[in-house]
């Protein structure tokens, strides 16, 4: 009678064991029908790296390891000693480029009025050569006529000969003139060419303080950018950071974990995304906080699988080729229904499980 009675029990507990695991089973058909799950998701934040943009030696540090610090905050300076000695340089230098373009201007100015005094004289030879043409005209008439007289015995010696003096100086003149003319054109081409290269070398003066103005700011950016500051809200990592050790434009130092901006990405089995869009709500569960759930959405689906995005990508064209299911990921963001407290307790790297509500 005893074996009847425990034979009873187990088969109800058998039972009731199988219409459980049933029960179970069917829940988990009818979940899965309205629902996509992965574990294989992580909290992603931005990471902003701190990057020095010049060269030198640490001389303060103002923030701690894991430390929140605010945009515009001072993380740490460089010495500006040889950037300040470098912006008067260039201050230097811009005051002597503006000197010597004033000093352009003035041999401009000097050549442009020597260009005029060279073109009056020049209009004035051909003044004087006229007047001179005319008196050798008149000396030559009045020479011919007393030529004509002295032979008839009409006018004495010296009367011809004052007439023939007359006339060489006339001759005399003329030349002189033609002469002065000739040397006023080469003194006006000389000015003009003067004028032309005092305005080129106006122009580069003009080029030499631009390019001052230029080398000016690039030192007093290069002075700015010894002080190093937030560019974002957040939360500082670990600095390994001390006064008097050289830092290099581009050298990552540490980074500001931008603490505003929280989202998922899960990588979904291919399989799986038949039915996943674009807006779908999804419930989120971070391991560090199993007790929380947070709402999120689907906010866009990656270009390409993870694997595409290797260092090394499989190439199925060589070798043997094995089929494996690829994953795809997915970017969820958090929706305003979730408590800003409890969003701030994330941090990236953190594993999620995620639960697509696909109706």
């Amino acid at each position: 009678m005893e074996k009847k009675k425990t034979n009873k029990k187990f088969t109800f507990l058998l039972i009731g064991l199988v219409t459980l695991g049933g029960i179970y089973g069917g829940y988990k058909y009818m979940h899965s029908l309205s629902h996509e799950t992965t574990d294989d998701a992580q909290i992603e934040q931005n990471m902003t790296p701190i990057i020095p943009r010049v060269t030198g030696y640490i001389n303060k540090v103002y923030v701690k390891d894991n430390q929140q610090v605010k945009k515009g905050d001072t993380l740490f300076v460089i010495d500006n000693s040889d950037y300040l000695v470098k912006v008067e340089e260039a201050k230097a230098a811009l005051l002597a480029a503006e000197s010597s373009f004033e000093v352009s201007k003035a041999d401009v100015g000097t050549a442009q009025g020597t260009v005029a005094v060279s073109d009056a004289n020049a209009k004035s030879s051909i003044n004087n050569i006229e007047s001179a043409q005319i008196r050798l005209w008149r000396a030559t008439n009045d020479f011919e006529r007393f030529e004509n007289l002295y032979k008839n015995k009409s006018i004495t010696k010296q009367q011809y000969e004052q007439a023939l003096a007359a006339k060489q100086e006339a001759e005399t003149q003329l030349k002189m003139m033609k002469q002065q003319k000739s040397a006023n054109d080469y003194q006006k081409n000389v000015a003009v060419t003067r004028t032309n290269v005092s305005q080129k070398q106006t122009s580069v003066a003009a080029a030499n303080i631009e390019r001052a103005k230029a080398a000016l700011e690039a030192a007093q950016l290069n002075l700015k950018y010894t002080v190093v500051t937030a560019a974002t809200n957040g939360q500082v990592s670990a600095i390994d950071l001390q006064p008097g050790q050289l830092v290099q434009p581009g050298q990552s130092l540490f980074y500001i974990i931008n603490s505003e901006e929280v989202w998922v990405v899960a990588n979904f089995k291919e399989t799986q995304l038949n039915k996943m869009k674009l807006g779908q709500i999804v419930e989120i569960k971070a391991d560090a906080f199993p007790d929380d759930k947070f709402e999120g959405s689907i906010a866009s689906f990656s270009p390409a699988t993870g694997s595409r995005f290797s260092l090394l990508p499989p190439d199925n064209a060589t070798g043997n080729f094995v089929k494996t299911v690829q994953r795809l990921p997915v970017k969820i963001t958090l929706t305003a229904k979730n408590a800003q407290d409890k969003i701030k307790l994330l941090r990236s790297g953190m594993n999620v499980e995620v639960d697509v509500h696909l109706n």
